[in-house]
């Protein structure tokens, strides 16, 4: 039944109902005839939902209601029968209210997929359909498009393969290199040879494979329908046994009417359309009813790393300058070249030298070599930002390209006049407030939390061992997802989150799929039944929260409205309440398990910082900001030295040490004195802050360490030269962990709720 028909019962029946009141006044015996077609009306639809539940296997509370109805019929209490009816169909008007958004619409991995594409033929291009390219012929694609279908490259190129893999970064690719369909070029056209058709590539699959776990996954069992298969049974007896005690059928209807389970038609759908209303409002869409519950009974969490977990986007974490170069005008450089090219990667670096200040006028005879780099003029240099085109030679080369294996990173190197003179690290970071949203999800009720991707296993190690999770899976495809999500099934309600295309199989295939809306892929928030509509990934646990406490306000108004409900089954089988006092009593109790339900509108108790504590949150995170350029200078300080205190070293050594005393101690000194006393007693701790106090207390001590070393009289021994250098990695490690456990653990309490 559609939900308009569902409306147009609902309007019919109230009417009918009310035209029986108002012509009781005049004539009760043609009162009864309306309030006996009102009845009647409701008797049909009641019957087809029922038919409904039966065909999905639910044994659900209407035939609870269906009986009462027939009943009030056979026995001629039709004012018992209208009231009802009006219960039922309000219940149920609600309920279509709740789901009345369509769910899992693939339609959105079948617009993405690209309908046209460009062949060779003879010297020109010719637009084709892409069901008519066949294997053999020559494809080309501009930057921007998505390849059509598999193909073997027939020269070198960059794409974005984030939609199937979930790997942030581009990926370069050789010539002869297969590529499959569904990536998108970046950088230059791309020629291919294609080796399948449209509906035998690696992208058609994707789309049938989302298609068939969505016609998979099993419903879940709902509040309602839970109760009501206890219910049902016990109040057939009553009803059954005090007919045969008392020889009264009346007797029997009226247990039937007042066991009609309107808490469950009416306060669990108010409950659970009250928690969408207050989830939607923190920004977290769920699709219907359903969703809510699911959401609420979740007990394993599958997330997706990239644009999940992590940011999703490559972010500059390091500038690493080759000696007599300093990491501004290596970044400077970088950024100029970059500013004017359309690799993915060039935002991030523009990014990086816009945050710290650097004033960059674009280079000029920009041009570029797909799958190697820019090229451009900055000032008098001939400037090359890229790929190495060798094996690193010296030993700054060396050490960058340990640290970027070790740490996971790209590494974008930089040429000026045909030298290399610096290297720009970079990595798609993980969300500072995702490690807080895994501990709310675990105080929610969560008690696994497994992280699924496509990127490498160091990537997907070091992500997981930050957040605290319970397993991680790398190198994922999306065949591999959906079948990790189908047996994390088999341990509970299993919850699966992300954002790209690769993952709209796996969100369809788990009981509750939920999808970053604001930058993910249009096919995972169509595939699935959640959708967070900003970009925060701690609404994931805002949503949960009020999902289960939506759920457990439905859960507790149908059980106190049910129990009341056998209390009043007792009088009416003693004959101690007929027909239509049976009615009116449980109209009372609709009405106070109603307002019991409405509860799930109110927001959950949190405990909220004042605004002046908020303005301190956010002046301190934006100082962390605008001191990234002191602690990389310590980092530059460091290996400066490999070669001893050069002239050289000895400069970058004093300028981090300038830079430490001038601005980054005072600021920490600042938050001793001014944030943490705030902090403490927002917390009502004293000790709240103590382990971060120690980290400031270490950081001073480190810093007047390496005060003493640059005190002491010119020509340092081996043995100091160590030590300084040990100073400064031991102060950039404790300055890195320690601004990560401020970010993580305070500034995000400043982000609006």
């Amino acid at each position: 039944m559609t939900p308009r028909i569902g409306h147009f019962f609902l309007a019919a029946v109230v009417l009918t109902a009310a035209a029986g009141g108002v012509v009781w006044f005049q004539d009760p015996d043609d009162a009864r005839i309306w309030w006996a077609v009102a009845t009647a009306a409701a008797v049909v639809p009641a019957v087809w939902w029922v038919v409904e539940d039966l065909r999905a296997k639910r044994f659900g509370a209407d035939v609870l209601a269906v009986l009462a109805l027939v009943g009030t019929l056979v026995v001629g209490e039709y004012l018992a029968g209208a009231v009802v009816a009006v219960m039922v169909g309000t219940g149920h008007a609600l309920d279509e209210y709740a789901r009345r958004r369509a769910r899992r619409d693939l339609s959105a991995l079948l617009e993405r997929a690209p309908r046209h594409t460009h062949v060779r033929q003879g010297q020109g291009l010719l637009q084709v359909d892409v069901e008519d390219v066949v294997p053999g012929q020559e494809v080309v694609v501009r930057p921007g498009e998505v390849v059509p279908v598999d193909s073997v490259l027939l020269g070198d190129a960059t794409f974005d393969e984030s939609a199937l893999t979930g790997e942030p970064e581009p990926v370069p690719r050789r010539r002869g290199e297969r590529v499959r369909s569904g990536v998108v070029a970046v950088g230059s056209a791309v020629d291919l040879e294609a080796v399948a058709t449209a509906s035998e590539s690696t992208y058609a699959g994707v789309v049938r494979l989302a298609e068939e776990a969505a016609a998979t996954s099993a419903p879940i069992v709902r509040v309602a329908d839970r109760i009501a298969a206890v219910f049902l049974p016990v109040a057939v007896a009553v009803a059954g046994l005090a007919a045969v005690v008392s020889g009264e059928l009346t007797r029997a209807v009226a247990v039937l009417v007042t066991a009609t389970p309107c808490p469950l038609l009416l306060a669990v759908p108010i409950a659970i359309t009250a928690g969408m209303s207050r989830a939607a409002r923190v920004g977290v869409v769920l699709r219907d009813g359903q969703a809510l519950e699911a959401l609420g009974s979740a007990r394993i969490a599958v997330l997706d790393k990239t644009g999940t977990a992590t940011v999703g986007r490559p972010v500059v974490v390091d500038v690493v300058p080759a000696p007599g170069w300093t990491a501004p005008e290596v970044l400077g450089i970088a950024a100029a070249v970059e500013q004017m090219s359309t690799h993915v990667l060039a935002p991030a670096v523009v990014e990086a030298a816009r945050t710290a200040g650097l004033a960059v006028e674009p280079a000029s005879g920009v041009y570029e070599q797909p799958g190697r780099g820019v090229h451009g003029q900055v000032g008098v240099s001939k400037v090359f930002v890229g790929g190495h085109d060798g094996e690193p030679v010296q030993d700054w080369e060396h050490s960058v390209a340990g640290r970027a294996r070790l740490d996971a990173a790209t590494v974008v190197w930089v040429k000026a006049d045909e030298r290399f003179v610096g290297a720009v690290l970079l990595r798609d970071p993980v969300r500072r407030d995702a490690t807080r949203t895994v501990r709310r999800l675990r105080a929610a009720g969560l008690r696994r939390v497994v992280m699924l991707t496509g990127d490498r296993p160091s990537v997907a190690q070091d992500v997981a061992g930050l957040l605290g999770l319970d397993d991680v899976v790398a190198r994922c495809t999306p065949q591999d997802k959906v079948a990790r999500v189908r047996e994390e099934r088999s341990g509970g309600v299993t919850m699966m989150v992300g954002d790209g295309i690769n993952d709209a199989p796996a969100l369809a295939a788990a009981d509750i799929g939920v999808a970053l809306g604001n930058r993910g892929s249009a096919a995972a928030a169509q595939a699935s039944d959640a959708i967070i509509l900003d970009d925060r990934i701690d609404r994931l646990a805002d949503g949960l929260e009020i999902a289960a406490r939506a759920r457990r306000i439905a859960t507790q108004s149908a059980a106190s409205g049910m129990g009341l409900a056998l209390v009043a089954m007792g009088f009416a089988a003693f004959g101690l309440l007929p027909p239509v006092g049976g009615a009116l009593v449980q109209e009372a109790i609709d009405v106070a398990v109603i307002v019991y339900s409405l509860r799930a509108l109110l927001p959950p108790r949190r405990a909220k910082l004042r605004p002046d504590t908020t303005r301190l949150l956010e002046r301190f995170d934006a100082e962390h900001t605008a001191l990234r350029d002191v602690r990389e200078a310590v980092r530059e300080a460091a290996d400066s030295l490999r070669a001893g205190m050069t002239d050289d070293a000895a400069a970058t050594v004093r300028r981090a040490h300038r830079l430490l005393t001038e601005r980054l101690l005072p600021h920490e000194r600042a938050e001793e004195n001014e944030l943490y006393p705030v902090l403490s007693a927002e917390f009502d701790d004293q000790n709240a802050t103590v382990t971060m106090s120690r980290g400031h207390a270490e950081i001073e001590l480190l810093a007047r360490r390496l005060g003493r070393h640059l005190a002491e009289p010119a020509g340092m021994t081996a043995d100091q030269v160590d030590d300084l250098r040990a100073t400064l990695y031991g102060l950039d490690a404790v300055l890195r962990l320690h601004f990560a456990q401020e970010e993580e653990g305070y500034f995000v309490l400043a982000e609006p709720l």
